[in-house]
C-alpha cells in the first residue's frame, strides 16, 4: 500500500521504502515471541537504534536522525501498516515522545548525556501519568515529590505505563505544590534509582507485545537536574504542549488501520464464496465497504490536514482532540464492520483484521479518554 500524504517531503518518501524493507526483513518475524512474552526484547531494541528507526526527529548533534516530526509520523504509519503497531508502534511512538519531552524541557547536559543513548536503543522511555485513582484528570495527581538537599524524593504509585518493564528514564508526574495545574511537575527518573519498583506487567485485551506496568515509588531520589524546566509547576504545560503531538500519533495510527482493515475486507471478500458467489458481490458487502471505504477517506483528508498545521506550528489542543476522538471512534466502527465481513474467520487472530479490531479499543482511552477530548473541544465552543 503506497500513500503519500501532501506533508509527506521527498528525503520522507525515500526513508518510507526503507523502512517498510527494515520492518519487514527484521522485526516482523519476531512479532510472535513477543506476543508469547509479553514485551519487546531489549536486542530488538537495540537494532531498531543500529537501524535509525529511534529518534527519527530528534537533532543529529543529539545522535537522532535530524528530520521533522514528518519522519515520525511516517514511521508510525509503517510500523502499523508492517503489523506491528500493537507492542513494537506502541513502544517506539512512547519512547519517541519522551525524547521530545527531553529535547524541549530538559537541560543541555542531560540531553547530551540521554538523548544519543535513546536514538540508539541503550536507554528505553517512558512517560508516567495515570494513577490507580485518576486517569484522565492529571491536575488530580498524588504521586508527590518533596524538596530536599540536592533534589526531590518521589513516593507514590503509576499504572497502565506503556514501555514499563523495559524503561529507563520515566518521565513522571508529580506533585510539587499546592493542589490543581500549578503543583504539577515532571520528573525523570531513572530505571535504576534506589526505592523504584516495577510492578507487574499487565495482562490486557489487546496489545499483547506491549510492556505496561505498574510502578512504584518509596522515598525515590531525583536530583534537581532531572526536573524538567527551569522552575517547578510547568508540568501541566508541559504535559497539554506535548500531548498534541500524542494525539495526533493516535489519530495516524487510527486512519492507517481503517486503511489496512479495508484492503484486507476487500480481498477476503472477493475469494469467500457463500452460495454459489463472491461475499463481494452481495449488495450489502459493497454497501459496507463503501460506507467505510468513505470514513476512511474523510479521515485521512482531515489527518493530512492536520499534520501540515502541526509541522507548520499552527496545530492546537482543540483541533488535535477533535481529531483523536472522532478517527479513534470511527475506526472501531469501521473495523467493527471488515471484522463483521469476514465472518468467524474475522475472529481468529491468525487474520489481520481479528488483530487490527483487538488492539484498536485502548484508542478511545489513551492520551486522555475521547469524552475529556469532546470536554477540550466543548470549551472552545
Amino acid at each position: 500500500m503506497d500513500i503519500v500524504s501532501p506533508w509527506m517531503t521527498e528525503d520522507v518518501v525515500m526513508m518510507q521504502d526503507s523502512v517498510r524493507k527494515v520492518l519487514e526483513k527484521e522485526f516482523l518475524h519476531q512479532r510472535e515471541g513477543w506476543e508469547e512474552d509479553g514485551i519487546v526484547n531489549r536486542a530488538a531494541w537495540l537494532k531498531a537504534g543500529e537501524l535509525g528507526l529511534l529518534c527519527p526527529s530528534i537533532p543529529e548533534e543529539f545522535g537522532g536522525g535530524g528530520g521533522s516530526k514528518a519522519h515520525d509520523a511516517m514511521l508510525a504509519q509503517e510500523v502499523e501498516r508492517a503489523g506491528l503497531g500493537g507492542g513494537f508502534g506502541v513502544g517506539i511512538g512512547t519512547h519517541c515522545m519522551v525524547a521530545h519531552y527531553i529535547l524541549a524541557y530538559a537541560s543541555k547536559e542531560k540531553r547530551a548525556d540521554w538523548l544519543p543513548k535513546m536514538a540508539s536503543g541503550e536507554l528505553i522511555g517512558a512517560i508516567a501519568m495515570t494513577e490507580p485513582g485518576t486517569g484522565s484528570d492529571l491536575q488530580a495527581i498524588r504521586t508527590k515529590a518533596e524538596k530536599v538537599p540536592g533534589g526531590y524524593k518521589v513516593n507514590g504509585q503509576k499504572i497502565f505505563i506503556s514501555n514499563g518493564q523495559n524503561a529507563d528514564l520515566i518521565v513522571t508526574v508529580c506533585r510539587t505544590g499546592g493542589e490543581g495545574a500549578k503543583g504539577v511537575s515532571l520528573l525523570v527518573v531513572e530505571g535504576s534509582a534506589e526505592g523504584f519498583k516495577r510492578g507487574r506487567n499487565l495482562k490486557k485485551i489487546g496489545l499483547p507485545a506491549q510492556d505496561t506496568s505498574e510502578l512504584f515509588f518509596d522515598d525515590v531520589f531525583v536530583p534537581d537536574e532531572n526536573l524538567l524546566g527551569s522552575v517547578e509547576g510547568e508540568g501541566f504545560y508541559q504535559l497539554m504542549n506535548q500531548l498534541v503531538w500524542e494525539r495526533m500519533l493516535c489519530t495516524l495510527g487510527a486512519v492507517v488501520s481503517m486503511e489496512l482493515a479495508i484492503q484486507y475486507t476487500t480481498e477476503y471478500v472477493k475469494s469467500r464464496k457463500v452460495f454459489g458467489k463472491a461475499v463481494m458481490d452481495y449488495q450489502n458487502t459493497q454497501f459496507k465497504l463503501a460506507e467505510c471505504k468513505t470514513q476512511a477517506h474523510v479521515a485521512r483528508v482531515f489527518v493530512d490536514q492536520l499534520m501540515q498545521q502541526l509541522l507548520d506550528g499552527g496545530l492546537d489542543n482543540t483541533a488535535s482532540a477533535m481529531a483523536k476522538w472522532w478517527t479513534t471512534d470511527t475506526q472501531f466502527k469501521v473495523l467493527d464492520e471488515c471484522l463483521q465481513l469476514h465472518g468467524g474467520y474475522g475472529y481468529m487472530t491468525e487474520y489481520p483484521i481479528a488483530r487490527l479490531w483487538r488492539d484498536a479499543r485502548i484508542l478511545r482511552i489513551w492520551a486522555g479518554t475521547n469524552e475529556i477530548m469532546k470536554v477540550i473541544v466543548a470549551r472552545d465552543l
